[in-house]
């Protein structure tokens, strides 16, 4: 997932920050489908030239960690946005910020992503990251089941209903709190307030976790397949192009 800068401050209503350019959401499967909320896919996205850096370290590092030495060879965040996270606490988080903790999405066409597929100004984005070609990302994916699976503590694992860094954004950091957020999301049937949520996972992700990589098209696939012949996790290589196309006006 791209970590998002707050925004400059807002009513409650409307709760979206959806960007100009971007279409409504594909339906999502509905709620009753799921036996629970931990079958929900969450999304991470990277551009291909950062694979190869996750894999030799095995996981996914929040900006804030300190084992995260080798910085993202393309980093398609803004340097405010970076900021405002490290400086932002996490409610019900201890002294924890938002920067500690590796951020997905819950849904493969979030706003901020199709944002940069459309090329609209985001100060969320660097400047430089209009200029990047889509196809060149990359989509990990697992669930949240799985989130909630890598660490031992309860509330390791939260879920916001926005951006994670913004004054009004609600954040559930309990296991109750992340459940009922969730399943209000999913039961959105505007489905605004899930593209922009988040779900947090404390310091590291680990790349065995990741149960499939999204990529835009066959060629795509081939460099991926190819990056991941050393790796000892082999996830599933899979081609969405409707996840890297730019979006309709």
């Amino acid at each position: 997932m791209l970590e998002a800068a707050s925004p400059a401050p807002r009513t409650r209503t409307p709760r979206s920050t959806k960007l100009a350019g971007t279409r409504k959401a594909a339906p999502l499967k509905p709620l009753k489908a799921l036996e629970d909320v931990g079958g929900q896919r969450i999304y991470h996205l990277t551009h291909i030239s950062n694979l190869p850096g996750i894999l030799a370290d095995g996981h996914l590092l929040a900006d804030g960690s300190a084992l995260w030495e080798n910085r993202p060879a393309v980093d398609i965040s803004s340097g405010d946005t970076r900021a405002r996270r490290r400086n932002t606490p996490i409610a019900g988080g201890g002294s924890d910020s938002i920067a500690q903790f590796v951020p997905f999405f819950l849904a493969p066409n979030a706003n901020v992503w199709e944002g940069l597929r459309a090329q609209t100004v985001d100060p969320r984005l660097a400047a430089t990251a209009r200029d990047l070609a889509p196809a060149d990302f990359v989509m990990l994916v697992s669930t949240v089941k799985q989130a909630i699976a890598v660490h031992d503590d309860d509330e390791a694992v939260a879920v916001t209903d926005g951006d994670a860094a913004h004054v009004l954004t609600r954040i559930g950091s309990n296991p109750e709190a992340r459940d009922r957020m969730l399943r209000t999301l999913r039961a959105d049937e505007e489905q605004t307030e899930i593209l922009e949520a988040e779900l947090l996972v404390r310091e590291s992700f680990p790349v065995d976790q990741v149960t499939l990589l999204g990529v835009a098209n066959d060629k795509v696939r081939d460099q991926v397949k190819k990056i991941l012949a050393g790796a000892a996790h082999k996830p599933k290589v899979a081609v969405y192009p409707p996840w890297f196309q730019r979006p309709e006006a």
